[in-house]
Formats: C-alpha cells, structure tokens, sequence
C-alpha cells in the first residue's frame, strides 16, 4: 500500500507515494556512483598505492585504475618526482614575496665542537624513490606535504647537531661551510637507508649560519680581524712574489754580465799574448828591422792626438823657424 504522510497545520495534507521500484531504482543509482568512485588516474610523474582494509595491496604505474570504493579499498597517489623540502631552524610563514619567516630557537641553537654556541637553519631537499615504503614506514610521510614533524624532520635536526659538533664555529661561521654541507647530507641519507626510509636526499643547504644574538657584535668583530689579517697576510705574499722574482733576474744579469766580461777579457788577453808571440818571433829574425817597424807604428798611433811643432835649424842661421801644424789650424 502506498504510504501516506499527512503534515499537521492549517496547509492542506499532502500525500507522497513511494513505491518500491523508485527505491530500487534510487539504491541502484547509489551503488553505481558508489561503485564509480573506485575510478582514478595517476599522472606519468606518480605512483599510487592501494590499500584494502588499510593493508597494502598493490603498487600502480601510471594509467587509468579501478580499486574498490572506500572504505573497502583505498589509494594514495603521491610524485615520485617532485622534491620536497624539509626546515630545521626556522618555518616559512609566507613564500612571497617577500618572504616571511619564523625563528625556531629550540631547533637552530646547537654546540660546535669547541663548546661554542652557534645559529644554524638549514633546507633539505629529498625526493621518493620507493613510494611504498615512504608511505608506511615514514612518520609523518603520510602525506608529504607536511614535513615538519615525524621522521625526516627528527634525522635531518639530529644529523645537523652531529655533524656540527664535530667542527669548530670559525669553520661553521666561514670556509668550512661546503664541508658541513656534505657532510650533512651523507649523514642524512646514511639514516634514510638504515630506516629503510625510501627516500634520496637532493641538497643541504646552510640557510643561515651566525653566533646568537647576544654576542653577535662580538662575533663579528672577530672575523674582521681575521679578514684583515688574511689581508696583510696575502698582500705580504704578493709583495714577496713581485719582489723575488725581481731580485733573482737581476743576480742573472748580473752573473751572465760578469760571465761575458770575463770570456771577453779572457779572449783580449790570449789575442794580445798571440800577437806579442808573433812579434817577438818576428824581432828575433830581425831585430833591427822590428825596432823600426815598432818604432813606427807607435808614432802612427801616438802623433795623430798630439800638437805638433817642427823646428828647422841651420848651420848658417841664428833664428828657429818653427812651422805649426796644429791640427786645428791645419783644417
């Protein structure tokens, strides 16, 4: 019988008639989109996971699927392509820009291995290679968006406090930060293996590296000192260089100088003795002839710079005729 619904009031009854083969027909429509709702698809970047009574099923590529719906059958699809990023020391409130952020002191603050305290943030970058076991055995992976707490959070902090404690805070502060860098990320992907974490570190990035606020002033003034000294330092050395180099060309100039002068003196005095030993082979053969040959010679190459006077006297005569050949008047 159909069924009959009278509405009490002044209005008028009013009768709805429902029979049985509209509620079929309503369920049926139900279950369909029910069922329908078990269709997805997952992009050529990812990688879905079922679960079936929040056990693990399958893994699927990308494509279209068909799971049952919930709660019988459930899917997390998740890229295993995109890098996400974890914060130590700091959250970002706004991307910007400009970008906002806030300070985590209970998480930047750490020792240095000279006892030392010092700021450190720093940005990690990972990526899923396995999306199975990133998904059950990650805390805090379930959904990868939020990374602030649970596993990669806990490793990326505790790996950072080691690493760092193992340094000084001149090296933390200056050039040792691309160590630290490496270092970070090698002790960060040796804890995702051991936990079997499914997950591939990308980079480690030193957001911030600074002495706390209270003795930053203090700080500051000490690296300016060593700044200068590396300075005075490294302009010593360039002088050293210019300077050096300089002086030993000048000692080889000096030494092929004094080599040359002594191979030309050397040579002078051989050319001087052979010809002294020829001439004196020559007097011997004929001593007087050699006498005048000399004798005029000498002449030859001793009058031509000498004024000269030639005094003609006679028998008869009482005054010297002197006749100058000076050179000068000569011209």
């Amino acid at each position: 019988m159909p069924q009959q619904f009278e509405f009490p009031g002044k209005r008028p009854s009013v009768q709805l008639n429902f029979s049985p083969k509209m509620l079929y027909s309503v369920l049926g429509i139900i279950v369909g989109l029910w069922l329908l709702s078990g269709i997805y698809t997952v992009a050529p970047d990812e990688m879905a996971v079922v679960l079936r009574f929040g056990k693990y099923k399958e893994e699927v590529g990308p494509g279209l699927h068909y799971h049952l719906p919930a709660p019988v059958e459930m899917r997390f699809i998740r890229s295993v392509t995109q890098v996400y990023r974890a914060e130590v020391g700091f959250r970002t409130i706004d991307p910007g820009p400009p970008a906002r952020y806030r300070d985590m002191p209970k998480e930047s603050l750490m020792l240095t291995g000279d006892e030392n305290i010092v700021d450190v943030q720093v940005v990690v970058q990972f990526r899923v290679n396995n999306i199975r076991k990133a998904l059950f055995n990650v805390e805090g992976l379930g959904v990868f968006e939020r990374v602030g707490v649970g596993l990669v959070h806990d490793a990326c902090e505790a790996a950072l406090r080691q690493v760092i404690g193992r340094h000084t805070i001149a090296e933390a502060l200056t050039e040792g930060k691309m160590v630290i860098q490496t270092e970070i990320e090698e002790k960060l992907q040796g804890i995702f293996n051991r936990y079997d974490s499914g997950l591939t570190v990308e980079t480690v990035q030193l957001q911030s590296v600074s002495a706390p606020a209270q003795v930053d002033a203090a700080f500051k003034d000490v690296a300016s000192a060593k700044e200068d000294r590396e300075r005075k330092i490294n302009e010593a050395q360039g002088y050293q260089n210019q300077v050096i180099p300089q002086a030993r060309g000048e000692a080889q100039k000096r030494l092929k100088a004094a080599e040359a002068y002594t191979v030309e003196r050397v040579r002078t005095s051989q050319g001087d003795a052979d010809r002294f030993r020829a001439v004196f082979a020559e007097y011997e053969k004929a001593p007087d002839v050699t006498e005048k040959r000399l004798y005029i010679e000498t002449m030859e190459r001793v009058l031509p710079g000498m004024q000269k006077y030639i005094v003609e006297t006679g028998k008869n005569g009482g005054l010297l005729n002197i006749l100058n050949l000076d050179n000068k008047e000569a011209k």
